[in-house]
C-alpha cells in the first residue's frame, strides 16, 4: 500500500517580492578587473600553471570545464564567468540545482539569498510563487523539447518567456508517438496535464528578465556553450512548489548528465576545474571519467593526460599531487572530494582559496601572461 504525501497544493505560496533577500547583483557582483585579496605566491604559482593548461586545451580544441556551487553565483561571480564564456576560454560550466535558482533570480529580479533560519521559523523558505512556478514550468517545457535541465533555464531567460504548445497539440503528438517514442509522449502528456491543472494560456508567454546581463546560464546559451545544472531530489526550494514536477526533473537532468559526461569523454590533454564543489563534481566526475574510459579502452586508448585543479576554503597541507592519498588517520584523507578526484588519475591538484579569489587570478593570468 503507497504511503501517505505531503500535499504541496496545500501551500500558502507567497509573492517573490515579498521576501527580504541578502544579495542584490548590481550592488555585489565582483567585476573581472577586481584584484584577488589572498592570493599568495604559491597559490598563484599553481593558477598560472592551470591558465598554461587552458591554454594548451583550447589550441589543442579539448575540453576546459568548470564545475561550481551555488556559492560561486552568489557571491557575484557572474561578470568573471560570462567573460570566460565570452573569450572562449570555456567549453562546458556545470552546477547544482542552488546554482541555477541563484542565476536566475538574479536575472529576473536582481536579488536572491533569503534567509533560511528565519524563513523555516514562519514556514515560508522556499515557498515563492515566480521561482517554483517559472524554473518548473521552463524544465516541464524543456523536458518536452528534449533539452537539459540548464538549457531549459537559459533559454527562458534569453528569450524572456517561453512557448505553451496547445492541449490538444500535445495530446495529439503523444497519440502518434506513443508507440515509437514513449519518451516524447510522456513528457508531451505531462506538460499537458501541468497547463490544464494551472491554467496556462498557449501561445508565448512572456517574463521578463531585464537584469538577463548578469546571467551565466543565458550566456552560455546565446554561445552555445553547455551550462548543465545537476540537481538533487528534494534538495532545491523549487521541490516546494506545486508545479514542480519530478520526471521532467528527471528527463532534463539526465539530458546534462549525459552533456557532461560527453565532455568529460574529451579530457585528454584537457582542464576540468571543480570549485566549491563538494559534492555534486566529484560524484558525478567519477562516473563519467568511467564511462568514458569504458569507451576509450574499446578504442584501444586511455585518458590519462587530464589535468584537474580542486578549489575550496578547506584548508590542507598535504600534497595530493606528490604525495598522492593520505593514510586514513590524517585528517585529509577525509577531504572526500579531494580524494575522490585524486583516484581519477592524470594529474590533480588541490589550492585553498576563496572562489572569487580564484576565479579573478584565473582570469587575469589567462589574458595578462
Amino acid at each position: 500500500m503507497p504511503h501517505l504525501k505531503f500535499n504541496r497544493d496545500k501551500l500558502l505560496v507567497k509573492k517573490l517580492s515579498e521576501r527580504k533577500n541578502k544579495v542584490f547583483i548590481k550592488r555585489d557582483n565582483i567585476p573581472v578587473t577586481q584584484k584577488p585579496k589572498s592570493i599568495g605566491p604559491a597559490e598563484n604559482k599553481l593558477i598560472e600553471e592551470t591558465a598554461d593548461k587552458i591554454r594548451n586545451a583550447r589550441k589543442l580544441g579539448k575540453s576546459i570545464m568548470l564545475t561550481f556551487g551555488a556559492h560561486t553565483i552568489k557571491n557575484g561571480m557572474a561578470p568573471t564567468l560570462i567573460t570566460l564564456i565570452k573569450e572562449g576560454w570555456l567549453t562546458h560550466l556545470a552546477t547544482n540545482g542552488a546554482g541555477i535558482i541563484h542565476d536566475w533570480e538574479f536575472a529576473f529580479q536582481g536579488e536572491s539569498s533569503e534567509d533560511v533560519r528565519e524563513n523555516v521559523e514562519c514556514g515560508q523558505f522556499g515557498i515563492w510563487e515566480e521561482t517554483g512556478f517559472y524554473i518548473n514550468l521552463a524544465i516541464i517545457v524543456g523536458a518536452y523539447e528534449g533539452v537539459g535541465y540548464g538549457e531549459s533555464l537559459g533559454k527562458m531567460i534569453h528569450f524572456e518567456g517561453l512557448q505553451i504548445p496547445e492541449v490538444s497539440t500535445l495530446y495529439h503528438e503523444a497519440k502518434n508517438s506513443m508507440l515509437e517514442k514513449p519518451e516524447i509522449a510522456a513528457a508531451a502528456i505531462d506538460l499537458a496535464s501541468v497547463i490544464k491543472k494551472f491554467n496556462i494560456i498557449p501561445g508565448f508567454l512572456k517574463i521578463p528578465h531585464p537584469f538577463k546581463k548578469y546571467s551565466v546560464q543565458e550566456t552560455a546559451f546565446t554561445y552555445n556553450i553547455p551550462f548543465t545544472g545537476h540537481p538533487m531530489f528534494g534538495h532545491d526550494i523549487i521541490y516546494n512548489h506545486p508545479m514542480n514536477h519530478g520526471a521532467a526533473i528527471g528527463r532534463t537532468a539526465e539530458n546534462d548528465f549525459l552533456s557532461y559526461a560527453d565532455s568529460v569523454s574529451r579530457l585528454e590533454n584537457g582542464v576540468y576545474m571543480s570549485i566549491g564543489s563538494a559534492v555534486m563534481s566529484p560524484m558525478i566526475f567519477e562516473k563519467s571519467l568511467s564511462m568514458s574510459q569504458n569507451i576509450e579502452i574499446q578504442e584501444g586508448t586511455h585518458i590519462d593526460n587530464h589535468f584537474m585543479l580542486i578549489v575550496d576554503l578547506a584548508d590542507s597541507d598535504w600534497d595530493w599531487a606528490k604525495d598522492g592519498e593520505p593514510p586514513m588517520d590524517n585528517p585529509a584523507y577525509y577531504l572526500r572530494y579531494c580524494k575522490t578526484f585524486n583516484r581519477m588519475g592524470g594529474e590533480m591538484h588541490y589550492l585553498t582559496a576563496d572562489n572569487r579569489d580564484f576565479l579573478l587570478a584565473l582570469y587575469q593570468n589567462l589574458t595578462e601572461n
